[in-house]
């Protein structure tokens, strides 16, 4: 007797085994099924809604997580699905240690649920961040002033993908 029971066990082990494969298989189809990997970061933001080339709508969020392909984020409101989007994601880590870090990302708002957006994106690349420290200061005694006050920081936004 005690070998059959052996081997009434091992039948039930297999099948238990086979069950959680199927779970699990089952769990990636209706689960989360994108590909990309992402990271719950909750950074300070900026984001700029975009049509034609025209800036609609401004304000500023946090994000909520983000991966290779597309931010979540809070935008403090509703904004409609649909829309080219910029943002300017405030990145926790310097530059050489020294020089604070901008994400820019360009998209497309995919996802809205209350004032929570998801962006799929189309483009992204870091840049420095002026600091403001050493930014130029206006003369008031000569009336002019400096080229770098009047330009901003040089940093000009082709849309050419987002017509």
């Amino acid at each position: 007797m005690g070998l059959t029971e052996e081997k009434r066990d091992d039948t039930n082990m297999e099948s238990i085994n086979g069950w959680e494969e199927q779970v699990k298989e089952m769990e990636g189809i209706a689960g989360d099924r994108r590909s990309d990997r992402r990271y719950e970061l909750k950074l300070d933001l900026r984001w700029k809604l975009i049509r034609r080339r025209r800036l609609l709508d401004s304000g500023s969020g946090s994000s909520v997580d983000l991966s290779s392909g597309g931010i979540l984020f809070d935008a403090g409101r509703p904004l409609p699905i649909g829309l080219n989007i910029e943002l300017s994601v405030t990145w926790p880590v310097l530059l050489h240690n020294t020089a604070p870090l901008q994400l820019i990302v360009f998209g497309r708002i995919v996802r809205a649920a209350g004032t929570r957006v998801a962006i799929q994106m189309a483009q992204h690349e870091f840049r420095t961040i002026a600091q403001t420290e050493h930014r130029p200061v206006a003369s008031v005694q000569s009336g002019r002033t400096p080229a770098a006050l009047v330009a901003g920081n040089g940093s000009q936004y082709r849309l050419s993908k987002f017509q």
